[in-house]
């Protein structure tokens, strides 16, 4: 990271982990002459183990810390299933139109839909 500016605070997650703080330091001697520094902590990605690795690896070896049991996930797909199943189908329907005649069955209980009318001066 290159200094920007004193009293700033940079946080970087991704290539690789850092943080950096900026301070304005004094310059030695007996002048009261400040430079701005940045303070640079680094976690290299390439010390880490990559993610799919560390989720092969740990299956490979029984740790199941980032898997969830069997009946756990059973139990999620019998609450999302039955919503997965009840999809609205899709219609198509002519450009420059206002949409496919199945839409007319929304309003079948309040009456029958109308198309607004569009003067040929207003196109």
């Amino acid at each position: 990271m290159v200094p920007t500016s004193s009293a700033h605070m940079r946080i970087r997650v991704n290539p690789d982990l850092a943080i950096g703080l900026g301070l304005r330091i004094k310059s030695p001697g007996e002048r009261m002459v400040g430079r701005d520094k940045e303070l640079d902590l680094h976690s290299q990605a390439a010390d880490d183990m990559p993610p799919y690795e560390r989720m092969l690896g740990d299956a490979i070896r029984g740790d199941n810390e980032l898997f969830s049991r069997q009946d756990l996930v059973e139990a999620q797909w019998r609450i999302v299933e039955p919503v997965l199943g009840n999809v609205t189908p899709f219609y198509t329907y002519l450009p420059g139109t206002w949409g496919p005649e199945e839409a007319a069955q929304l309003m079948a209980s309040d009456g029958p839909w109308s198309d607004p009318m569009v003067r040929e001066e207003e196109k």
